[in-house]
């Protein structure tokens, strides 16, 4: 890579602000979404992103001005180029292998105590500079977009069916408004245009919001559809009663026929989650706390002189 200060078109007395600004100037120039099937701009935004990945780090940016680092990031030995000898080329006088044959580079980095601190072998990747403005991440000469928000919102049953607009904390630590769509469903995403990272390209991310049911007292959803346990006192469920049900807008009545069966469900149409499933409501006797004299003995009546098949 050639010098990066001629790259990016400043000098050494540049400033961090001044290397930045230079930096945006010309990626903007060369961004491979605004050059598209053009190579050679490619090659030109990944080669200012590497000088800027160098330049905006103060120790490597330190070492390059010392001369103990290429524009690459690899180290040298006063001026010497380790890659170089590695290819087989000069060596510096006073240093040979263990075997008289070829330069080792790591053999003197040894000798020096682990060589040069932030020192870098090999080949760097082209992507943007971790740090640098806007939060891209390293990942590629591509990447240039600005990043989506991503955030859970846990909801209950009673806002996702009036549709309500709740508070949801970005990772960015913003808080947003959303109004929930309607008939929101559990594991729904809902995006939210230009809420997100903010690009030093003038483009916004969105906020992709997964909306998730809390766990109801109550109703268990299964769809639009809801189920909910309702106990009735063992006269109810032989004489017939009228019995108030919850449902999500209130409790409504209904009435029990005598001698109604506990192990079917009884259908409220309608009753559902938006108004577009039903409510499925399962009975449930319960008995008196502590037992009843009384009820043991009709119970014992009924089991010597009146018995009743229910199973097989």
């Amino acid at each position: 890579m050639r010098d990066p200060y001629k790259i990016l078109g400043i000098d050494k007395s540049s400033s961090e602000k001044e290397v930045k600004s230079a930096y945006r100037k010309k990626a903007k120039i060369y961004h491979p979404d605004k050059n598209k099937d053009d190579a050679k701009a490619k090659e030109k935004f990944s080669e200012v992103t590497n000088a800027y990945d160098l330049l905006s780090d103060k120790e490597k940016r330190a070492q390059f001005d010392r001369g103990e680092i290429d524009a690459e990031g690899n180290s040298k030995l006063g001026g010497f180029d380790f890659r170089q000898a590695q290819r087989g080329g000069a060596r510096p006088s006073g240093f040979a292998g263990a075997q008289g044959g070829a330069f080792n580079a790591e053999d003197i980095l040894k000798e020096f105590m682990g060589g040069f601190s932030g020192a870098q072998a090999g080949t760097r990747t082209s992507g943007f500079p971790s740090g640098s403005a806007g939060g891209f991440a390293s990942s590629g000469a591509s990447t240039g977009k600005a990043k989506d928000y991503k955030a859970n919102a846990n909801i209950t049953l009673e806002q996702a069916n009036e549709g309500a607009t709740i508070q949801v904390l970005l990772p960015g630590g913003k808080n947003l408004d959303v109004k929930l769509p309607k008939k929101v469903k559990d594991g729904q995403q809902i995006r939210m245009k230009g809420q997100g990272e903010q690009s030093p390209y003038g483009g916004t991310g969105d906020a992709v919001i997964l909306v998730k049911f809390k766990k109801h007292k109550k109703f268990k959803p299964d769809g639009f559809d809801l189920r909910v346990d309702v106990p009735i006192t063992l006269y109810e469920a032989v004489l017939g009663a009228k019995v108030r049900i919850p449902t999500l807008k209130g409790s409504v009545e209904l009435n029990l026929p005598p001698g109604v069966d506990t192990g079917k469900s009884l259908r409220l149409k309608g009753k559902g989650l938006h108004g577009e499933g039903d409510l499925y409501v399962n009975l449930r006797v319960v008995l008196p706390k502590g037992g009843d004299p009384d009820l043991e003995s009709l119970m014992r009546f009924w089991r010597d002189d009146k018995p009743y098949k229910v199973r097989d």
